[in-house]
């Protein structure tokens, strides 16, 4: 092999390496077809706008009691925000719907959003609402409990389920709600641990 042939072969390998790393590489993120491909951070709600309404942190609490277990056959707590920005229109939320099981408002008469504040859905023990004077909503306004009864499947943190509001003058609100993750897992801690940029 003469030297004009031995640099057109190294050539050649050099180029089929570089090209394998780029079909390597670009494979990586094809497709989106994967389970996780539908998986968000499970600590924040969803929000979603329109019109007047703004939803903010919507989400399917973690399981903190017997009741609610997050379980096919149980019941699962649905929490949010909705804040109605109309300087003079009230409106009112009509219902939800999902395909995870039937929907209970508690009470249902308390879904109507005055003008510039705010509808609180929250889970079971919160007595009032939590921002209300940061929000300028009636300070003695207690939050609906909104539960999803009869799941079809387990509710799953880090997953996300299609819901929809639908609001009297806003319209439907199509929204993916994810789910609360839970308390933290406490760190295990041992004598052989380590600590960041020491030396092991």
């Amino acid at each position: 092999m003469n030297a004009r042939t031995a640099v057109g072969a190294r050539r050649v390998t050099v180029a089929a390496i570089a090209v394998g790393a780029a079909l390597a590489l670009s494979g990586c993120g094809a497709g989106q077809i994967s389970q996780t491909a539908q998986q968000v951070a499970a600590v924040n709600g969803n929000y979603a706008t329109q019109g007047q309404i703004a939803l903010r942190d919507v989400r399917i609490l973690y399981p903190a009691t017997q009741e609610y277990t997050n379980s096919k056959g149980g019941k699962a707590a649905l929490a949010f925000n909705a804040i109605n920005s109309s300087a003079d229109k009230p409106d009112q939320l009509t219902g939800i719907s999902t395909d995870l099981g039937d929907i209970h408002v508690t009470p249902a008469d308390k879904a109507t959003i005055k003008p510039l504040s705010e509808l609180v859905a929250a889970g079971p023990g919160v007595q009032s609402n939590p921002s209300a004077d940061a929000n300028g909503a009636d300070p003695e306004a207690k939050p609906i409990r909104v539960e999803i009864t009869g799941l079809r499947k387990n509710v799953t943190p880090g997953l996300t389920y299609p819901m929809t509001f639908t609001f009297a003058k806003a319209g439907t609100i199509k929204i993916d709600v994810p789910v609360d993750a839970g308390p933290k897992t406490p760190r295990f801690e041992s004598s052989k641990s380590g600590t960041a940029g020491g030396e092991g």
